[in-house]
Formats: structure tokens, sequence, C-alpha cells
């Protein structure tokens, strides 16, 4: 039987795809042609194991996956792309955002504002982001809460839909790109066996993966919100999801715990460490475990593993952007004063720049700049114009 993450590279070398990666508060996965080569690839072409985990299933669902056309589509949902989709969108161009979600950014997990003008210091970050978020849809930019897994760049024209950006329910064309993904990338090492196995069972998106482990017994590791949500998106395939948590989660206080243990196909193992992930050729077999009381580890056999560690990084979030644009040398994204990549019609704001000056206010700045520099861009202004005004 084929491994899930063989029959998606085969499946995406099928629709002209090389790799798949996605934006996962700075983690990535790929489900590589290497992979698809070790066990598919044969004299005269593909071969493709029939397994519970569907590949009909799956091209199905490439087949009816609709496209997006638009001027503008901003991946990231923070103070930049947020800034950036306000005015973009008042300059009557059509702004997609793409947050893979709201709650885990820079600005989203700070208690308090305290040096952002105009706003009162008992201010809670997710507050200031769901009021610029509001904002600019209420501008007209379409929101979307998706998983962006790659992108591909050409050098733009202005006129021509040159940018695709791919996610599980839709691709998107559009004639420019803004990087807006921040920095809250993982900076701790891996886990033993989760870079061999990564893509082959491995993975840190569920909505992206979770239908091929249906009847399937998975692991989540992580306590944080975004790991509660996809181990209850997993719940809806997965026979047993064992949930994994370095320490008890106050599931009286915390709703996404409450629920997530309602689940009857959840098991729960608290105050436990994940040591490593095992499989062989195939993928993904097992995980090591340890409990805090228990002297010996514990072997949980599983066919997927969806790591999501503490949060708090500094890395860059480019790993869905791969080589396509060119970086500095601590890992943030090379941009000009319009804050325009290496490649013509992408731009990079916010702390995926890296900057020493991570703050709100500085990202808004870029989003602004961002929004400005791409309406001259496909306007084909020489300068550009300040503000738009609505009557």
């Amino acid at each position: 039987m084929m491994n899930m993450r063989t029959v998606a590279a085969a499946l995406a070398l099928i629709a002209g795809a090389s790799a798949f990666s996605t934006l996962n508060t700075g983690r990535y996965y790929a489900a590589t042609r290497t992979a698809a080569q070790r066990q598919g690839q044969q004299k005269g072409g593909w071969s493709i194991s029939t397994s519970r985990r569907s590949s009909s299933s799956s091209l199905s669902m490439m087949e009816e996956m609709k496209v997006i056309e638009c001027d503008v589509v901003i991946v990231g949902g923070g103070p930049a792309g947020c800034t950036c989709a306000l005015y973009t969108a008042r300059a009557d161009l059509k702004t997609v955002i793409l947050d893979k979600n709201p709650a885990v950014g820079a600005l989203a997990v700070t208690s308090h504002i305290a040096n952002y003008p105009g706003v009162d210091k008992a201010m809670t970050g997710t507050e200031l982001l769901d009021q610029m978020r509001q904002q600019a849809i209420d501008y007209g930019t379409d929101y979307h809460r998706a998983q962006v897994f790659m992108v591909d760049v050409e050098e733009g024209d202005g006129v021509k839909y040159s940018k695709t950006v791919y996610t599980p329910d839709a691709t998107f064309k559009a004639r420019s790109l803004v990087l807006a993904s921040g920095a809250m990338g993982r900076v701790s090492p891996p886990f033993k066996g989760e870079d061999t196995y990564l893509g082959q069972g491995v993975s840190y998106c569920a909505t992206c993966d979770g239908a091929f482990y249906r009847d399937s017994e998975v692991a989540v590791f992580g306590m944080n919100q975004e790991a509660m949500e996809e181990a209850m998106f997993l719940t809806k395939f997965a026979s047993t999801v064992h949930w994994i948590t370095p320490s008890e989660p106050q599931a009286k206080d915390d709703e996404h715990a409450k629920d997530l243990l309602a689940q009857p196909n959840v098991k729960h193992w608290p105050k436990t460490r994940l040591l490593s992930v095992e499989g062989d050729f195939s993928g993904v077999n097992s995980i090591i475990v340890k409990q805090k009381d228990s002297e010996e580890p514990e072997n949980i056999p599983v066919e997927g593993a969806f790591i999501y560690a503490a949060g708090g990084g500094s890395k860059p979030i480019t790993d869905f952007i791969g080589s396509k644009v060119d970086y500095k040398e601590d890992g943030g994204v090379t941009v000009n004063e319009d804050m325009e990549t290496s490649v013509k019609g992408v731009f990079a704001i916010g702390d995926v720049r890296n900057t020493a000056f991570k703050q709100v206010v500085v990202a808004a700045s870029d989003g602004c700049i961002a929004a400005m520099s791409i309406d001259k861009y496909l306007k084909g202004r020489k300068s550009v114009k300040v503000d738009w005004i609505h009557k």
C-alpha cells in the first residue's frame, strides 16, 4: 500500500506541479517527486496503488477545484496584510486575503497594545486585528481562511495573471502577489524522524491531508489553538485521533480543548512527550512517546503524525515560497523601497522581511507602501497616487 503523501506527490505531478509546501506558522511539508519515484514510478508511467485513502477522490477534488482570478492576492492576514488589502481594495483592485489562522500571528497573541497610535492601552492584539480585518472587508476585500501550500510566480507585466497561489479548496490567479506571512516560524529542531517522513505521513496541515486518513489512526502533537482546531478537523475522518500534549490543558476554561475532548474518537495523552516518528519504506507507521509518570516509552501505531510544536518562533514563514524569490542572509525576503521582491509583481511586507523593527505600526506602514506600489504597477503609473477617495 502506498503512503498517502506518495499518492499526493504523484497526483501533483499529474497536475503539472513539482512539489508542495505548506504555510503553517512557519512549518513546512513537501510531497516531493523523489518520494513518488521511490515507490510509484515504473516503466511507461506512474503506478498509483489503490488503498483506503482513495486516489480517485483526490483526482475528483482536483478536477472540481475552483479557480479565482483577482488583481491582488495577499498571503497572510496580519496587520501588514490587512493594511495592504485596505488600500488596494479602496483603489478598486479586486483583493483577496488568504489567512491560515487569525489566532496564531504575532499580533493575535499579544495581550495588550500600548504603542499603536490612537489605540487604547486596554485593547488586545486580537481586538485590533479584528478591527483591521473588518475594515479591509468593509472596503471590498475578499477574506478567505485558507492554507497556502504552494505558489507559482512569473515575471509580471501588470496585465496577465502571472501569480498562482494554491490552497486545498481553490486556486487563486492574480496579477500581483503579496507575501505577508510573518515571522512566527518554528525555530526548534525537528523531532527524530520528523524530517525523514516529511511528506510521507508527517504533515502540518490537517485541512490539506485529513481526508486521506479516513478510518486510520493518527496522532496530533501540540496544545495551542491551532493544534486543537486541526485535531478537531481530523475527527471527521480518522478512526482515532491520539492527541498528545506536553502538559494538561485547562479544558474547563478552554472551549477548544473541551470540545475536542468530548469527541468519542479522541484519545488524550496528557503530560506526554513526543520522542520520535517511526516508519518504513511506505511511510509513518507509529510514534514513540513517553508519559511523565511512566518509566518506559510507548509505541503508538499511527499512519499520520500532525505536529504543531509550540509557537513563538522568529523565523520568517517562507517555506511555501521556496526559492522563487531572493532572501537575505538572515532568511528575510529581500525587497526594494517599494516593497517589491526580486520578482516583478511580487511584494513582501511585515515581519516576513525579518527587519529589526517588528512592530505593528511598521507592518502597517509596509502594507501601505506595498499597496501604493501595486496600484502604480497594475495601472501603469509613473508615480504613486496618495489615496483614493470614494464619494
